[in-house]
């Protein structure tokens, strides 16, 4: 791959600055869907854009005895990962940076930014930061299971551990979800629960710690973080899609079929958006008992059954 291509893939289009705008796309929508289906107006299209630069021309304050460089660092390396993490997911087509074996590495890197809030709760040295950096460090071990178990399903159906080849084998075959269409739904809620989003906003439910990990946070690292979660629901999006639902592979790799493999990103990615919100609109808070115990039971079995069936599915078709 010429390096100017590279580069330009990477920072501008379908890289930084696409994942950058289309985060801020996608909190709109979901707050202007959440806000629909609650009967509510919602925001303009601007708001999330003006949100980011209000926090960012906010006065950046750190606590006293507190590790500042610390504390300034951690944003920046949530935001890293998950940009890190988005290079490998196919946009266009086939990711130019695809490797045997990217799928454990986006899963990883999307494991960092649930441990690094679980950090700057614990180093905030704040009561409710630390409940909620526990919080978050214990739901990272209920979900994270079952999450990895039913993305790792298609993986070892289509017999390789890159996304984007398993991307191409779907368009050979069928898409995943139609016989994995339980990894689909332990997927959604796993994802639901690794952006802490409603039911699973355990660790900062703000009527019982205030914010969680993110109560010390203000200004400049505060728009960060955020930008990192937003950026991670486009990631997690568009990695369930690619999985399940066939990404935006098409015949061809052509400009034609690029643009139509990059609408099928932005549909099909749209889509689990809307599921997402429905179920943050739908349902209300759980406590950490409550997803603990769905987590183990429910969860984790609905993986691991989805699992046995995905290795017994040659052996019936070989029969």
């Amino acid at each position: 791959m010429d390096p100017l291509v590279a580069v330009v893939y990477a920072l501008v289009f379908p890289g930084l600055l696409f994942l950058f705008a289309y985060a801020l796309f996608l909190q709109f929508v979901d707050r202007k869907v959440t806000a629909r289906l609650q009967n509510r107006v919602g925001p303009p299209w601007w708001q999330p854009f003006a949100d980011l630069v209000k926090l960012l021309s906010k006065e950046d304050i750190t606590p006293e005895n507190v590790d500042h460089r610390a504390m300034r660092v951690i944003p920046l390396l949530a935001f890293a990962a998950v940009a890190t993490a988005f290079l490998y997911v196919p946009v266009l087509g086939p990711s130019p940076f695809a490797f045997q074996g990217d799928l454990i590495v986006v899963l990883y890197l999307l494991t960092l930014p649930t441990i690094l809030l679980f950090l700057l709760g614990w180093l905030s040295r704040n009561i409710f930061g630390t409940i909620g950096g526990v919080r978050a460090a214990t739901q990272l071990f209920i979900y994270e299971v079952p999450f990895f178990l039913a993305l790792l399903g298609p993986a070892i159906a289509a017999g390789v551990w890159s996304i984007s080849g398993i991307v191409e084998w779907q368009r050979a075959n069928l898409w995943s979800i139609v016989f994995q269409p339980i990894g689909f739904v332990v997927a959604l809620i796993g994802l639901q629960a690794k952006l802490e989003r409603t039911p699973f906003d355990i660790p900062e439910a703000e009527t019982e710690i205030v914010a969680g990990p993110w109560t010390e946070l203000t200004g400049p690292k505060l728009a960060v973080m955020r930008l990192s979660i937003d950026m991670a629901l486009v990631v997690g999006a568009s990695l369930v899609a690619a999985l399940f639902l066939g990404g935006p592979s098409v015949a061809g790799t052509d400009f034609v079929g690029a643009a139509i493999g990059f609408g099928m990103f932005l549909a099909k990615t749209l889509a689990i958006l809307f599921l997402l919100t429905a179920i943050r609109a739908a349902m209300g808070r759980i406590r950490i008992d409550q997803l603990n115990r769905f987590g183990w039971t429910y969860m984790a079995g609905a993986a691991l059954l989805q699992m046995f069936l995905v290795l017994l599915l040659p052996q019936v078709v070989a029969g």
